[in-house]
């Protein structure tokens, strides 16, 4: 299991250039609505598993939603969340393989962590941090010393 990560959200800005291009190449980048909860977690389930829909299933039922999508008009590329474990936690979060390159990990993960600032936090928290170079190089992030396996130690898998 990979370490948790801390990210400063005081000092987080928004990359406009790449805002602007993603937006150029028709990419809308928002704030999931609540009736499209079964299409995302269907679009989910069989890319990223059971858990990180079932993650977002709880970052869509809250009010506002705390989970944000990528699409490209019908085509939903990419998805962030936070808010879905535990507080002040980003994640989980996903692109497509045949969408990656683009900057769309980038533009949701920004997104999704801006709302976290806006909602109040200075802090946040990317538990289990899979890519943590890009994350390191993206946002600052930084490991916790002694944070792995974190919060997931004791989860239940789906065995089939």
């Amino acid at each position: 299991m990979a370490a948790d990560m801390l990210v400063k959200l005081y000092e987080l800005s928004a990359d406009s250039v790449l805002d602007r291009n993603l937006e150029d190449a028709g990419i809308i980048i928002r704030r999931a609505l609540a009736p499209e909860l079964e299409t995302i977690c269907n679009w989910i389930r069989p890319r990223f598993g059971a858990g990180w829909a079932s993650e977002a299933t709880v970052a869509i039922s809250r009010q506002p939603p705390t989970c944000f999508i990528a699409h490209q008009g019908e085509t939903l590329l990419g998805f962030a969340c936070h808010e879905a474990t535990m507080r002040g936690f980003f994640g989980p979060t996903g692109v497509d393989e045949k969408a990656r390159g683009r900057g769309i990990g980038m533009a949701l993960l920004v997104r999704t962590l801006i709302d976290m600032r806006d909602q109040g936090y200075a802090y946040a928290v990317i538990g289990g941090a899979g890519p943590i170079e890009f994350y390191r190089k993206s946002v600052g992030a930084i490991e916790i010393e002694g944070s792995s396996p974190g919060i997931y130690r004791h989860i239940l898998r789906d065995l089939g």
